[in-house]
């Protein structure tokens, strides 16, 4: 896994991205929300915040298949 600071936030990168240049980087703020963004866009507007629930809310889904197409 990679690891990387941004605005305060240190944010991770799925090891499972090696061999992809745009990935999705997650990290946790400082208030508990879960901060996502595209690991090589350094705009800070870009930066999607979710609460605990909603991140845990989707964690759920992704690992129940809800999400495959």
């Amino acid at each position: 896994m990679k690891k990387f600071k941004f605005q305060g936030i240190e944010f991770r990168i799925s090891s499972f991205s090696n061999y992809y240049p745009f990935c999705v980087a997650v990290g946790q703020a400082q208030d508990g929300s879960v901060a996502v963004r595209h690991s090589q866009d350094s705009d800070p507007a870009k930066v999607l915040t979710f609460t605990k629930e909603e991140w845990r809310a989707f964690v759920k889904g992704v690992k129940a298949n809800e999400f495959d197409f």
